[in-house]
């Protein structure tokens, strides 16, 4: 007769009765489903407390007229977000905020595409290249305003001087409304076209070989496989350029308050001409220190960029089958 183990009652189990497990089998099926959701955990839970937490309590922020120092401020329900959508002066930073996006969003993952396509041909020194339309990136973002601000500066300004000797007349860039979003675009796409078309790139070189080959063997022409091969291929990193630069484009602060070369007036011109709705909130929060109102602004503005970047999502993916 055999001595009696640890297995001997699972193997006694009455026929037609499920066998139950030991503790250790237990112990393992319970590993193999908490294991994955314990190793991601920090994640949210320092999402929770740096994102999750503040966009929460902006939005309960949102509901009171609450002024700094105040410690027990009035509750007004929705009277804030009824006197935002009544403000001129929020629609006027929401039209700014949309025009510059639209000029340097759309330009920029352009032009990053065909520099990333550009990168991925057989050049002399790629590192070199590529580390030299990074280093807009790397600059400090404070040093580039001050530069570009003197670069279209209405008298003194390279711009305009090469406009002059072109025979063409000055532009005052930071009083022309139009020509202040341009210039503020054109800010924008130099220090991030670069960062993005080494995301592209980086995607262009993990496509599949085989493929671009075969199109070479139908006979496609560079444009031809470009067009029809490598860009769909390419539609996940492209929607996650779109969106990025949907959320760094309709969240722009620092390019158009450094802009501003008026003294006393930091808040997007002197009439306001490219204030966009972060600086129109910094104004509001900070130096009206009208918390309630500028939660508000916030919470406008966050419901703005999902929007746009739920369309700019739906249209790069549809663009992205066309063959």
């Amino acid at each position: 007769m055999t001595t009696s183990t640890a297995l001997e009652p699972r193997q006694r189990a009455p026929r037609g009765e499920p066998v139950r497990p030991t503790l250790r089998e237990r112990i393992a099926k319970w590993d193999v489903k908490v294991s994955p959701y314990l190793y991601i955990a920090p994640f949210f839970v320092v999402f929770a407390i740096v994102g999750l937490f503040p966009l929460l309590y902006t939005a309960y922020v949102s509901l009171f007229d609450w002024e700094v120092g105040d410690d027990h401020p009035k509750f007004l329900g929705l009277k804030n977000y009824a006197e935002l959508l009544g403000d001129g002066q929020f629609w006027n930073s929401v039209v700014n905020t949309l025009s510059i996006f639209v000029l340097s969003s759309g330009p920029q993952v352009v032009i990053a595409v065909l520099l990333a396509a550009l990168l991925n041909t057989r050049l002399r020194g790629p590192t070199g290249w590529r580390v030299g339309i990074l280093l807009p990136y790397a600059a400090s973002l404070v040093a580039i305003g001050i530069i570009f601000a003197n670069l279209f500066g209405p008298n003194y300004g390279l711009v305009n001087s090469i406009f002059e000797s072109l025979g063409l007349g000055r532009v005052d860039w930071q009083a022309n409304r139009f020509a202040s979003h341009l210039a503020i675009a054109t800010m924008v796409n130099w220090r991030w076209t670069g960062y993005n078309a080494l995301i592209v790139l980086a995607a262009m070189q993990a496509l599949p070989k085989d493929v671009l080959e075969a199109a070479v063997v139908d006979g496609a022409g560079a444009i031809r496989r470009f067009v029809s091969v490598t860009l769909p291929m390419l539609r996940p990193t492209l929607i996650f350029v779109v969106i990025t630069s949907t959320i760094g484009g309709l969240q722009i602060f620092t390019e158009p308050k450094l802009f501003d070369a008026m003294p006393g007036s930091n808040n997007g011109g002197s009439t306001h001409q490219f204030q966009t709705v972060t600086l129109y909130m910094y104004q509001s929060g900070f130096e009206s220190f009208d918390l309630g109102y500028a939660s508000a602004i916030a919470w406008v503005l966050f419901l703005l960029i999902v929007v746009i970047a739920v369309l700019n999502f739906l249209i790069t993916r549809r663009m992205g089958r066309i063959r």
